[in-house]
């Protein structure tokens, strides 16, 4: 991994094939939605979505996608508004080499630049989860389930 090179990037016309092409290892796969889903899901959601490309040097090694500002369960609390992290997919040939952990700072700090105070975050429980990724990262578990999968937050200090 070089760091002077990592970068997330919107997906664009000239990468759309690289990102779709990200596939997680077949033991992962009940655990993450396909990027296509991904992507499709950022259509229909529009804005409040943010899809990028986590690239290094000029290859694509994984997807990451953040909710922004949504109504987290508008029928009990509508003044309950939430941003994070909705899905993250790094390659089988890319995963233990740090790709993730620069997503989750890059959103998090994006979300920090956009005025959040805190950031959320799902995962599916049971084998092979990524829930001790995720608490290793400064998440803790919020005790609320979203859709069968766990929910976790973390505090983001203001930059500076």
């Amino acid at each position: 991994m070089s760091t002077s090179a990592l970068r997330l990037e919107p997906v664009t016309k000239a990468n759309v094939d690289a990102v779709c092409a990200v596939r997680v290892r077949p033991d992962q796969e009940h655990l993450v939605s396909p990027v296509v889903k991904s992507l499709a899901e950022a259509y229909v959601h529009g804005p409040t979505t943010w899809p990028r490309a986590i690239v290094d040097g000029d290859e694509v090694v994984g997807f990451v996608m953040a909710f922004l500002d949504i109504a987290w369960a508008p029928e009990q609390d509508p003044t309950d508004i939430r941003s994070g992290i909705w899905r993250l997919n790094i390659s089988a040939a890319h995963q233990a080499k740090g790709y993730g952990r620069f997503a989750v700072q890059a959103v998090t700090a994006e979300l920090r630049r956009r005025g959040a105070d805190r950031a959320y975050v799902t995962w599916e429980p049971g084998p092979g989860t990524p829930e001790p990724f995720y608490l290793g990262l400064g998440f803790r578990l919020t005790g609320e389930f979203s859709g069968g999968q766990r929910v976790g937050v973390r505090d983001l200090l203001p930059a500076g």
